[in-house]
């Protein structure tokens, strides 16, 4: 079965910054931004927008077993770096609990539309200057994808435009 608008996908990926660097032994891997190598492997319901669209257009059409590598500009994957995206907020507005905030930390902060991740600038006892940029915002990004499984998605699924159950979202 291949990757087309309405069935689930599970993969597995390996993200990296820009294309690899070439020396005198040959090309050299970008250093590792994130993986699934080491836990899941991650499930989505293709054509939804439930990933980014620049990897979704790239992965229609394969099957379980396909690997394929895809470089995504920042306009296709987390947009350019926005000036005046700095913002000045109270520590109980952070998700999560943290010991010590530090400049250069990558925080998750509750927003009116949700959890956004943003990265520490500078940390005071009461309040927090973020840049609320997504940390790889303005980057070309290389995914290296191995695609486990392809399903048909259920009803349920479609209608609520997401993957349920091992691997995607749980009701």
């Amino acid at each position: 079965m291949q990757i087309a608008k309405d069935t689930v996908v599970t993969f597995h990926y390996r993200l990296s910054e820009g294309a690899a660097a070439f020396t005198e032994q040959g090309a050299e891997q970008s250093p590792e931004l994130e993986s699934s190598a080491e836990t899941m492997p991650l499930s989505y319901l293709h054509g939804h927008g439930n990933i980014m669209r620049g990897l979704e257009e790239a992965m229609e059409g394969l099957s379980a077993g396909d690997t394929k590598q895809v470089t995504l500009p920042p306009e296709k994957a987390y947009g350019q770096r926005r000036a005046g995206a700095e913002q000045r907020v109270p520590v109980k507005h952070l998700a999560g609990k943290y010991k010590r905030l530090r400049p250069g930390m990558l925080v998750k902060v509750n927003t009116e539309k949700g959890l956004r991740d943003a990265q520490v600038i500078k940390a005071g006892k009461f309040t927090v200057d973020l840049d609320m940029n997504h940390p790889f915002a303005g980057k070309t990004l290389v995914f290296d994808v191995r695609i486990v499984s392809v399903r048909d998605a259920s009803e349920e699924e479609i209608a609520h435009g997401h993957v349920h159950g091992e691997g995607g979202h749980h009701h």
